[in-house]
């Protein structure tokens, strides 16, 4: 057998001349790619769980504390279509290497700000960091493993770690944040240096493409999502209505529309339009963002509902949400497997389904709701239907590309995600504050009918998203072979 040194201290020159990795040397190489998943999951989750003890420790004020959120989200969010980009023109271990290397040196200059300033700009670098080396980990997966069961098989441990990542970082952020605060951004410095030395030596640089590069398209694009993002957030703490969020969202929108008609003229552009070209990949993109939304709104609700009705400190809280984590990971193992006999359609109809039982679950949410009554259920419900639609989706959006448009599309994909994030944290949130403000009855009862006002919002997103799945499956089979494609079973990375 191969052994580790020789599989993982001298990496080929060039993964298109490579061929695809095999056995252990493949099981080394996507450990590798995943890790850097992980760190993108957890990162956010375990500085929001900190943010009360940041506010303390440092002295800063509320507007203040929110900025070390949205310093990130709009940094990650606006530089996602760029950061794919870059890795196909540049090469992409040189963008995961050199995006991990940023992060790291952002969490060091995060762990020793002694003011909110400081903290605000590290968590920023951060999210330039990870919004270079999060596409770049997901395309080099289409790059390096065969379409097929091989790549099925990646992405399904690409999904699972996205979802382990969530909950892990509730759990890290609580239980660092009762030793130090400040340990939630040292402890990127470790896991970053060691991935970053095991990319230079496990994994081959991706083909280069040296062009002119697309400044226009990168300048749009960046502030057009920044505006979209930003209006977003804005949304959920200052109102639809707010001027600043009005203006956010139309300068976001003619930005984007310049962003659209450039790209029809640039030689390389950001976002190549035919990614968009084939339905079945346009109609995953719409359905990742609604699918986020549903997502990210209940998650953020159930996080709040947990700790201020039900009593849950932060890291039981954490803990609480390990039912869904465990869900996705059975769901997202087990999904190749369904694709392989079902086809791939089918799989991200029972997703959508179940993320919108899901949602219906907690619109029966009542002041006598408790943890094995009210959330158990949904998160179990919640966790199996990211599992399977998300393998199907990433291998709709990745499946049939050309190699030089990896890239683009998986920042694309990454980009839809953080707009759906953003959309349904956005609404969510606010149909929540009106349901329980509005409400007549005492606090625990109010809270609960806050969260089922709230969950409407989530009905109808995945309501739609299983609208568009539906028209997916519907569509003439030449427009969907991405969609449709089926997978053979076969044995894991690393088995024997």
């Amino acid at each position: 057998m191969t052994s580790r040194h020789e599989t993982c201290t001298r990496a080929p020159r060039d993964a298109s001349s490579a061929g695809p990795p095999a056995g252990r040397r493949a099981a080394i190489v996507l450990g590798v790619i995943v890790t850097c998943q992980l760190m993108v999951s957890v990162d956010s989750n375990v500085v929001n769980i900190a943010l009360p003890e940041i506010r303390s420790g440092l002295g800063i004020s509320t507007p203040a504390l929110a900025w070390v959120f949205s310093a990130y989200a709009l940094a990650y969010g606006g530089l996602l279509l760029l950061g794919g980009r870059a890795g196909d023109i540049l090469g992409r271990r040189r963008m995961l290497v050199w995006g991990l290397s940023l992060v790291v040196a952002a969490s060091v200059l995060g762990g020793i700000a002694p003011n909110a300033g400081l903290l605000i700009t590290a968590r920023a670098l951060q999210g330039v960091g990870f919004a270079f080396a999060g596409p770049a980990a997901l395309s080099m997966i289409a790059v390096i493993f065969d379409e097929g069961p091989q790549r099925a098989r990646a992405l399904g441990v690409f999904s699972m770690v996205t979802g382990f990542g969530i909950t892990l970082g509730l759990v890290a952020g609580g239980l660092l944040t009762s030793l130090n605060w400040r340990l939630v951004f040292f402890v990127n410095v470790p896991i970053g240096l060691v991935t970053i030395v095991l990319a230079r030596r496990c994994l081959a640089e991706t083909e280069r493409r040296p062009s002119e590069f697309d400044v226009a398209g990168a300048l749009l694009s960046t502030l057009g999502t920044v505006g979209i993002v930003y209006g977003l957030t804005r949304a959920a703490a200052a109102g639809w209505t707010d001027p600043g969020t009005l203006a956010s969202f139309a300068a976001g929108a003619v930005l984007i529309g310049l962003f659209v008609v450039a790209e029809r003229h640039a030689e390389q552009p950001i976002m190549p339009p035919r990614l968009l070209a084939q339905p079945a990949r346009a109609g995953a993109y719409l359905t990742f963002v609604l699918l986020m939304a549903t997502m990210a709104g209940t998650y953020m609700l159930l996080s709040i509902y947990l700790q201020d009705v039900l009593g849950f400190g932060p890291l039981r809280a954490g803990i609480g949400f390990l039912p869904m984590a465990l869900a996705q990971f059975a769901a997202a193992r087990t999904a190749p497997k369904l694709i392989a006999r079902f086809g791939r359609a089918p799989v991200l109809i029972a997703g959508v389904v179940l993320m919108l039982l899901e949602a219906v679950w907690l619109c029966t949410t009542t002041g006598a709701s408790n943890y094995r009554t009210g959330v158990l259920g949904p998160f179990v419900l919640l966790g199996a239907g990211l599992g399977l639609a998300f393998v199907t989706l990433n291998l709709t959006v990745l499946g049939g590309l050309e190699k030089r448009d990896t890239g683009a599309a998986s920042g694309l994909l990454q980009a839809a995600q953080q707009i759906g994030l953003a959309l349904g944290v956005a609404v969510l949130t606010t149909i929540e504050h009106t349901a329980r403000t509005g409400s007549a009855e005492p606090g625990r009862a109010a809270a609960a009918q806050g969260l089922s006002g709230a969950a409407l919002a989530a009905v109808g997103f995945a309501a739609l998203a299983l609208l568009i799945g539906v028209a997916m499956i519907r569509l003439p089979e030449r427009t969907r072979p991405a969609l449709d494609r089926t997978v053979t079973p076969a044995r894991t990375p690393g088995e024997g």
